[in-house]
């Protein structure tokens, strides 16, 4: 599976940019998986549901299912998982869009609005294959796309997927 991911600094419009993407990438053919790392906790049951109470109790890893769809709660133990063995945990697709995993191994695209104040990212990494930004970028050298042209970004991430110079994410 080829893998995407958006990096930025919190508040640079990484969700979003990722959620106007999906639409129109699926409109052009493609099956579409997410990817969003948390940087902290975070729960997707409440305090009184089952699947809380099955977790409270000890359970490792807890199903929840209905017909229309089912997640998996697993307790890490504080162990933060890769972005190649969470890749693999994924039904395969044509792309994962990853949200964050500044670090991970795969082409990068970078989310930079100058307005808020924060370094790029960018400089000295290989693996941030362009950017996307609100404003012109001066002294940039990789292709800088318009942030608010999904459009066009969606053009440029599927003729850059597309290549055959980019490698799979390692597992």
């Amino acid at each position: 599976m080829r893998a995407l991911a958006l990096v930025g600094w919190s508040g640079s419009g990484k969700t979003t940019l990722l959620t106007a993407l999906l639409p129109l990438l699926t409109a052009r053919g493609l099956s579409v998986s997410t990817i969003k790392h948390a940087h902290h906790g975070f729960d997707l049951d409440r305090p009184g549901k089952d699947s809380f109470r099955h977790r409270a109790a000890g359970a490792h890893e807890v199903l929840v299912a209905s017909e229309h769809r089912w997640a998996l709660l697993h307790e890490s133990g504080g162990e933060e998982w890769t972005l190649g063995s969470l890749l693999a945990r994924l039904a395969p697709v044509d792309l994962v869009l990853v949200e964050g995993f500044k670090s991970g191994p795969c082409p990068k695209l970078e989310v930079h609005r100058p307005a808020l104040g924060k370094p790029p990212l960018w400089p000295g990494r290989s693996d941030i294959l362009a950017v996307a930004s609100d404003v012109p970028l001066a002294g940039c050298d990789r292709p800088v796309l318009p942030l608010d042209r999904p459009d066009a970004i969606a053009t440029w991430a599927i003729e850059t997927l597309s290549s055959a110079t980019l490698d799979e994410p390692a597992a």
